[in-house]
């Protein structure tokens, strides 16, 4: 028989590898460092989150993760609108401060001129004795209604400053500060604009001067459901505790 040719022996020298082979290999990255512990030789975790934390990009900075929070103006916005009508105690006593810090303002002003006033009637009250003849001293005349006039302007000017203002600006007065109320819009829930406070100042302080004011206030005892004094329908607010 004819011999049969033996194939060479592979070269023991050079090592066989199964499969296909790319061409030109790339560097393998370096595996990451194992810790032995509890984890029983895995990654710690540490590791890991870091390794995930760069898989999208190579050498990028990763934002640590913070927990949601909730927007402070939309939370504002919630307690705003779930804002009620205040106690009636309190707008009492809120208004008894607001009235001695105006009053107090007013006073400054209505005391000279109220003590000249209280003279000139005087004088006119003593001629009339001296003149032997029945005439009527009227109380109210070109001198004393400059005077009233005056007082009336400090009351309106100050009650501007100390009520309106404020209350246009953050809601509430010095003594709605003290109890914790609010003044605000039925409708928006927020501080009224300065037509609304005027308007609520007027309606309050007018009718205050002609003693029927009471009615007014005590009105909101029985409103329902805002509990809105005459001045608050004018306006269209109520307070808010």
């Amino acid at each position: 028989p004819a011999a049969q040719a033996q194939a060479p022996a592979p070269n023991a020298s050079v090592p066989q590898q199964a499969g296909p082979q790319p061409n030109n290999p790339g560097p393998q990255p370096a595996a990451t460092p194992m810790t032995a512990g509890p984890g029983g030789g895995q990654p710690s975790w540490a590791q890991q989150v870091h390794r995930l934390a760069e898989a999208p990009g190579e050498g990028q900075p990763v934002a640590p993760w913070k927990p949601p929070v909730e927007d402070i103006f939309q939370a504002a916005a919630r307690r705003q609108a779930s804002a009620r009508p205040a106690n009636l105690g309190k707008r009492l006593a809120a208004r008894l401060v607001d009235s001695l810090v105006l009053g107090a303002v007013t006073a400054v002003a209505a005391v000279p001129l109220g003590t000249k006033a209280i003279d000139h009637v005087n004088e006119k009250v003593d001629a009339a004795k001296l003149s032997g003849e029945a005439v009527t001293v009227w109380l109210l005349d070109g001198t004393t209604s400059v005077y009233l006039g005056i007082v009336l302007a400090v009351l309106l000017v100050t009650g501007v400053l100390y009520e309106v203002l404020p209350t246009v600006k953050w809601g509430r007065t010095l003594g709605k500060k003290l109890l914790g109320l609010e003044v605000r819009d039925i409708e928006g829930h927020e501080p009224p604009s300065f037509g609304a406070a005027l308007r609520r100042w007027l309606v309050y302080s007018v009718p205050g001067l002609l003693a029927i004011g009471i009615v007014g206030v005590l009105w909101g005892l029985f409103d329902r459901p805002w509990r809105q004094c005459w001045h608050d329908k004018a306006a269209h607010t109520f307070v808010a505790g």
